[in-house]
């Protein structure tokens, strides 16, 4: 390997970089155009306290009854493609991860090779609290990573689970202080660049085969169908404004 790597930033920190459509598809077009290019690795971090808090319920909210489906539809089907299009690049991927992340933001980090945490961050589902099925992964790639008995308490309890609990499931690769969340990163980078890039490669794609991915992106399929079946429901909007209305303490806001 040369050490040629990408780094693409989640940039909208005055909303803790909560996924609306432009954000997305900013995203997936970036994944795009690096998918391509002679790079060695890509590292996927976020600007601001949080790494993502999942969709913008503000933004959902924002949204009248009768024209969420197609919002949702954009946005969730959005986060499945750079979720997807994370797990296809044909070289490492690192998330750096320095804050909490919340909803279907986790399938970003998820869908990356590696993960490094900061101790200050934390995992949270949320969807039994706003009314949301869940997205980005929850049902589709995080009972594969820790077994479905556990996925299905931390969600059904809409549990939090701090770094260090990450880390010893396995939905990270470690958790580290704050100060030490670049030099993991760049300690991976540099370890990676000391391997054969074709070892890498054949790696990769034999713990991810085709038909794997095409399973992840059935499950991914399942996941937005039933988030759009339930996005108009009038519960979401009482979930909604519970959520929007709650103490800060309890969420993650500006």
């Amino acid at each position: 390997m040369t050490g040629a790597v990408a780094r693409l930033t989640l940039a909208r920190p005055a909303r803790h970089n909560a996924l609306v459509p432009e954000l997305v598809d900013g995203l997936v077009a970036a994944l795009d155009r690096i998918a391509g290019a002679s790079l060695d690795a890509l590292v996927l971090a976020a600007d601001g306290r949080s790494f993502s808090t999942g969709g913008d319920l503000a933004g959902f909210a924002a949204v009248p009854r009768g024209q969420r489906r197609a919002y949702a539809d954009r946005l969730v089907g959005g986060l499945n493609r750079a979720i997807l299009a994370l797990i296809e690049l044909p070289f490492p991927t690192i998330a750096r991860v320095q804050g909490p992340v919340t909803g279907g933001a986790l399938g970003l980090v998820l869908a990356c090779d590696l993960a490094a945490m900061s101790r200050t961050a934390f995992l949270a589902p949320y969807y039994v609290a706003v009314g949301f099925a869940p997205d980005g992964g929850w049902t589709a790639l995080l009972p594969d990573r820790i077994g479905m008995a556990r996925a299905r308490e931390i969600q059904l309890l809409n549990r939090h689970v701090d770094a260090d609990e990450a880390a010893r499931l396995g939905i990270v690769t470690a958790a580290v202080d704050p100060d030490a969340l670049d030099p993991t990163v760049d300690g991976w980078l540099a370890t990676l660049a000391g391997h054969e890039a074709g070892a890498i490669l054949a790696t990769r794609e034999l713990l991810m085969p085709a038909e794997a991915t095409a399973a992840i992106a059935t499950r991914l399929a399942a996941e937005k169908a039933r988030f759009l079946d339930m996005v108009d429901e009038a519960a979401v909007d009482a979930g909604l404004a519970r959520f929007l209305n709650a103490p800060r303490i309890q969420k993650v806001e500006p």
